[in-house]
């Protein structure tokens, strides 16, 4: 798997602390934050190809507003949506936003692995133009 950056955004802070780990173990450049707001402050710093996004958030911002924010700083992310908690209207309105995929925690890592490799190589060609 080629080596490129992923943000892992989830309140979660076991999940998403092991989660990363996991990534960077893989070699890639993973880094977690635990809400929408610490999530579009790096945003504005730096670039990620793949954004893994928990939809269910406490706080200010929740998951399809993080989405919306994220669609205006870095429109050639892929946005891959995480939730514990099923809804077909907030996955409906997730794709509508932009959103490459929509998965179900407790997700497989290994599946995980593999959406993410995917919308790296859908993002790749854009990248390049």
């Amino acid at each position: 798997m080629p080596t490129f950056s992923v943000l892992v955004i989830d309140d979660e802070l076991d999940f998403m602390e092991t989660l990363v780990n996991r990534l960077q173990r893989r070699k890639l450049d993973a880094i977690g934050v635990p809400d929408g707001e610490q999530a579009l402050e790096l945003l504005k710093q730096r670039s990620f190809e793949v954004i893994l996004l928990d939809i269910k958030m406490p706080g200010g911002m929740d998951g399809i507003e993080t989405l919306r924010e994220i669609r205006r700083l870095q429109p050639l992310a892929e946005v891959i949506l995480l939730t514990g908690h099923a809804s077909v209207e907030t996955s409906l309105e997730g794709m509508q936003l932009g959103a490459y995929d929509y998965l179900l925690k407790p997700v497989k890592f290994e599946e995980l692995l593999v959406k993410i490799a995917a919308a790296f190589e859908k993002n790749s060609p854009q990248e390049n133009k």
